[in-house]
């Protein structure tokens, strides 16, 4: 019976694959670290929205972030040290003790989230007797949800296996 040789990886064959990672930065900068970031040469995506603020004397549409305090990196993972050359940046998000990565589908789904090609959002009760709610029109999966509360103009719907409450308009 012949022998064979166990075959060893070098270190020098690591794969140069990127991914999405979720970076943390200070409060109310995330728009400047992403400006920053590019300066660099790092992809990065803050995903904001535009909100109708309004002063006293006037209204003013203000691009606000979705994510807070967060910015999305592209960046293979011998490489997620650059980006702490930016003051602003402060550590990444860690989910099981591994940096915590977006998929490039999920990056897709909120950028169209964004852009308004979802019209609507559709409610639908999953049982007559309970509170228990469907939503379709997420940009997902249609989410299981709780109906928490309702009020004349909106309603607030716990999507307990995100662990978010989220407001709706009628």
């Amino acid at each position: 019976m012949a022998q064979t040789k166990p075959r060893y990886i070098s270190k020098c064959s690591k794969s140069i694959d990127k991914n999405w990672f979720v970076l943390y930065c200070k409060p109310n900068s995330e728009k400047k670290t992403a400006e920053r970031l590019n300066q660099l040469g790092i992809k990065c995506y803050c995903p904001t929205q535009v909100q109708v603020r309004q002063w006293s004397d006037r209204k003013k549409k203000v691009h606000k972030p979705v994510l807070p305090s967060m910015v999305l990196v592209y960046l293979a993972e011998n490489d997620r040290q650059k980006v702490f050359q930016v003051t602003t940046a402060v550590r990444y998000l860690y989910w099981l003790n591994q940096p915590a990565t977006v998929s490039e589908q999920e990056i897709k789904q909120l950028e169209s989230a964004l852009k308004g090609d979802y019209k609507s959002i559709h409610i639908e009760k999953t049982h007559p007797k309970t509170s228990e709610v469907k939503l379709k029109g997420l940009g997902t999966e249609p989410q299981n949800g709780r109906l928490k509360y309702s009020s004349k103009t909106h309603d607030y719907i716990e999507l307990e296996r995100l662990g978010y409450r989220i407001k709706i308009k009628r």
